[in-house]
């Protein structure tokens, strides 16, 4: 509303004509003060500046000055009128009684033209935020700049952790801030934070309980005098503010009646206004001059609210907030980004019994080189600071608890769990310790799920390290199953640790033993011990033998070679039948031997010959006669050894030594810097792994495509590359080698990376993490560590060795072409025999057919013979008739058929012999044949 009215009034002034222009010899400042004393005094201060003698010749230094008005529209209405009205040049300004936040007012107008204000009262935390107060600096620090003191008299002192106290406001939040900055940048644990509502009147003791539950006991509370005098009520009721305890709290609430003896608080030292005034006025004339020794080109500020912004107001505050007065009357005073004061002078005031508020020491700028300036703590006597209690030594700062809450996480072979049936109990004899698994539902609460046992690697650690170390545990399983990741919680933007790292940091548990990884992430949050064991991460996969196709008998040879050796095979063959054939020696015949002469090679021989040579099978007829033939035959059967010998070798190599190897040769595996789709890797969730790709720039295209695929746990991993649902997991070497030993199927592929190492985990500052480093350390060194890694890892390997060493059985994957070859023969050989069949039977039905011919043609030759034969001796006995009736040299009348013919008679063809016809092919020819001997 404040803010609204004061926007309103602003904008409806009526806009006045620019400045005039720069370089003015007249520089007014005004004050904005509580009472007419503090306008007097500032109006002296301002005239006496101006005639020290600090300003430039002819430059006038005045002053104007109001009163603070508590009504914050008031003041605004009198900063407009009566002090812009006047040019001023920058604007101090004071608060009323009771009311800190009044001169925000002053600051909204000012700011609205860039007329810089120095405060020299105001000390709340919102007139650091410059986007409200952007022109706005002030010589007194805010309440939040406490936190610097605090800070340095928690480690002058040693202690390594804190429970912190605050308001839920503005300021509150602010001092929480700087807290946590501070206590990290000094290795400070900040153990518990706990809020409370402002105005808050009836606090009970559980308010206190998670308090009272830490181990720290350094209390620093930040609370007005009012809720600071119900926090001490509620304390003093649970036994807070006795022996053993600290409390270092703010001044506010150091000066409340009920504060305990033995606290401790702060008091800034030069508070009084009169000081402030001198040391804001000295700080302005400085920057002016320092401005004008720049030559910057001043302008005059406005005269009214109606006027546009003051160009060299920003140029002005530039050289306000690096102004440094060394030997100011408040002390050194020099200004942060922000405006605020830096370095005052604070006391460190000791409550001791009566009452009495002692100074024990002092905080105060130091007086090293500019740049290198800063608070520089210094108590007077440490022996003089009476603590709660009514003791002089100083408080140890935390307690050891006796029995501590330890949790851990199913890892194989680091933890084994066995869930328990009911009525059962753990076996003390097997190493087992009882570890139920708490109701997530119920944080921080006994409240079982299931109840179970525990043994392995981690749990014999713990074990043993209780009892070095002298503590008894509670140990359980993390509620969710996880390591712990930093992540938002129900879509805010604030983010906490889940897991066993939640645990831990929200003081849930109090140690981690379990196979935790150590990496920057979660030592920004909890110790770790020195590691109990080093590992790094490496690549799980299955082992796949090399797959083997139909054609795996012809891998010894390239196919170039196999081409060559068939054109090898039918050349020989026809160059053997060539020189057997032209040879005169080709053919021969025994010596007194009537078998008939041996031929030469026909070409189908010269092959049967050319292929049994190189398939090594006997030749038992076929072989060359020539000697030209033989030597090409002894030449090409050498040929034939050589081929077949080194065929046999390679075969060897190629199947009968032919072991499953890895797929993938390391991180850099281009299958996993470009990742495919037929190709699935993965880790586990928020783990360590995770973390290390998340952190690793190069490794950024990995971890994007592993984000869909990871897994919840390990062992889910593990076992869908057992079954090749996964192509590779990438996790910690201990774990996968251990996988890879007991498991000859599985095999870690190259190097490890990301080399770390497992350490317990406990909370920031705890009291445990130097004893524990120690121990373990001490394991390492008496050998215990390795008897754990023999007793737990190695003990379960099972020897891959002689599978490795010795070759791979031979299957019908490996010769399956072989098989095939083999069939396809056969198939070849009945599809050649049923052709040979059918054309046998062609060649069958056509010699049958020339069978029946031949017989046909037998039986007409038979018959025609049987007439001629009658009609020669019809013939004979004619001619005899008739030679006996006419003599020789007559003639005769010859009927044949019923036709009577005159023919001659030639005597001496009946006494020629009787010419058989001559046979065609067929017998139509034949017929012809026979009719023109006929004729």
């Amino acid at each position: 509303m404040l803010v609204r009215l004061l926007c309103a009034y602003v904008l409806v002034a009526v806009v006045a004509p620019p400045p005039v222009d720069a370089n003015p010899t007249v520089f007014t400042v005004a004050g904005v003060l509580s009472d007419p004393d503090k306008q007097k005094l500032f109006q002296d201060v301002v005239h006496r500046i101006g005639d020290s003698g600090i300003l430039p010749p002819g430059v006038v230094f005045n002053s104007t000055t109001i009163l603070m008005n508590p009504n914050p529209i008031r003041t605004a209405l009198s900063v407009c009128d009566n002090l812009i009205k006047s040019k001023v040049y920058a604007v101090v300004v004071s608060h009323s009684q009771g009311n800190e936040l009044s001169p925000a007012s002053v600051s909204y107008t000012c700011g609205f033209y860039d007329i810089p204000v120095i405060g020299i009262s105001a000390r709340d935390t919102v007139f650091s935020d410059k986007n409200i107060h952007a022109s706005f600096l002030r010589t007194l620090p805010p309440y939040s700049h406490q936190v610097d003191v605090w800070i340095k008299m928690v480690a002058l002192f040693g202690w390594k952790a804190v429970i912190f106290i605050h308001t839920n406001d503005r300021d509150g939040r602010s001092v929480l801030g700087r807290l946590h900055t501070l206590a990290e940048e000094n290795g400070i644990q900040i153990e518990k934070t706990i809020e409370y509502e402002p105005g808050v009147t009836n606090l009970t003791h559980s308010f206190l309980t998670e308090a009272k539950e830490a181990n720290s006991r350094i209390i620093l509370m930040y609370a007005n005098a009012e809720d600071a005098a119900v926090i001490y009520q509620a304390a003093g009721g649970v036994n807070m503010t006795g022996s053993g305890y600290v409390w270092i709290v703010s001044e506010e609430a150091l000066q409340v009646p009920n504060r305990p003896d033995g606290i401790l608080g702060l008091h800034l030292s030069h508070q009084e206004e009169q000081a402030h005034i001198n040391d804001s006025v000295m700080v302005i004339a400085g920057a002016l001059v320092n401005m004008m020794n720049a030559h910057e080109n001043i302008m005059e500020p406005p005269n009214s609210c109606g006027e546009q912004n003051w160009k060299t107001g920003k140029t002005f505050y530039k050289y306000l907030i690096n102004e440094t007065l060394d030997r100011g009357m408040t002390g050194r005073i020099s200004f942060d980004e922000s405006g605020d004061r830096l370095d005052a002078d604070y006391e460190i005031i000791n409550i001791q019994k009566g009452d009495r508020q002692v100074t024990v020491g002092i905080c105060s700028p130091s007086n090293g080189p500019k740049g290198k300036r800063g608070a520089e703590l210094k108590l007077k006597n440490e022996t003089t600071i009476i603590w709660p209690g009514g003791g002089t030594e100083k408080p140890e700062g935390y307690i050891i608890p006796t029995e501590l809450r330890v949790v851990t996480i199913p890892d194989v072979p680091f933890v084994w769990t066995r869930k328990l049936e009911p009525g059962e109990n753990c076996s003390k004899v097997d190493g087992e310790v009882y570890c139920p698994r708490p109701n997530a539902s119920f944080p921080g609460q006994d409240v079982w799920e299931e109840e179970h046992c525990c043994y392995g690697y981690c749990i014999d650690l713990l074990v043993k390290l209780a009892e070095k170390v002298n503590f008894t545990f509670q140990l359980h399983l993390s509620a969710d199953e996880m390591y712990g990741s930093y992540d938002r919680r129900n879509d805010s933007t604030k983010q906490e640790w889940n897991g066993m790292i939640g645990e831990v940091v929200n003081g849930q548990a109090d140690m981690i033993v379990a196979p935790l990884t150590i990496n920057p992430e979660r030592a920004d949050f909890i110790d770790f011990s020195k590691p109990f064991k080093y590992q790094g991460i490496t690549i799980l996969e299955k082992k796949m033998a090399k797959a083997s196709s139909l054609t795996s008998f012809l891998q010894p040879f390239q196919d170039s070679l196999w081409l060559l050796v068939l054109f090898c095979v039918h050349l020989v063959a026809l160059v053997l039948y060539l020189l057997d054939r032209f040879s005169p020696f080709g053919r021969f015949k025994l010596p007194q031997s009537d078998e008939t002469e041996e031929d030469a090679l026909n070409l189908s021989t010269a092959l049967w010959f050319s292929w049994g040579v190189i398939l090594n099978s006997g030749i038992g007829e076929g072989t060359p006669r020539s000697f030209s033939a033989r030597v090409l035959g002894m030449v090409w059967a050498g040929f034939a050894m050589i081929i077949v010998a080194s065929y046999t070798a390679n075969l060897a190599a190629f199947l009968v030594l032919d072991k499953p190897q890895t797929t993938i040769t390391g991180i850099n595996d281009a299958r996993l810097r470009n990742p495919q789709e037929n190709f699935i890797y993965a880790t586990v969730k928020d783990s360590a792994v995770d973390m290390y790709f998340r952190r690793q720039v190069e490794l950024s295209t990995m971890y994007r495509t592993m984000q869909g695929n990871n897994y919840r746990t390990a062992e889910e991993a593990i076992e869908h590359v057992r079954i090749g649902k996964l192509n590779a997991f990438i996790w910690d070497s201990s774990r996968l080698e251990y996988e890879a030993a007991k498991d000859c199927d599985l095999v870690t592929a190259g190097e490890l990376f990301g080399r770390s190492g497992y350490g317990i985990g406990l909370p920031r500052g705890s009291s445990w993490t130097d004893k524990v480093t120690l121990t373990v350390l001490d394991f390492h060194e008496s050998g215990f560590m390795e008897d754990l890694d023999t007793k737990y890892i190695l003990v379960h390997s099972t020897d891959c060795s002689m599978e490795e060493d010795s070759p791979a059985t031979l299957g019908l994957s490996n010769m399956a072409g072989v098989f095939i070859l083999v069939g396809g023969g056969i198939l070849a050989g009945v599809f050649l025999i049923f052709i040979e069949i059918a054309y046998k039977r062609h060649q069958m039905m056509k010699e049958r057919e020339m069978e029946i011919a031949r017989a046909a043609a037998e039986r007409w030759r038979g018959t025609i013979e049987k007439r001629k034969n009658v009609r020669r001796k019809m013939m004979l006995k004619n001619m005899q008739d008739a030679s006996r009736l006419h003599g020789p040299n007559g003639g005769m009348s010859v009927s044949y058929g019923g036709m009577p013919e005159k023919t001659p008679f030639n005597p001496s063809l009946a006494t020629q012999p009787y010419q058989r016809p001559s046979m065609g092919r067929d017998s139509s020819s034949d017929r012809i044949t026979f009719k023109e001997n006929l004729v």
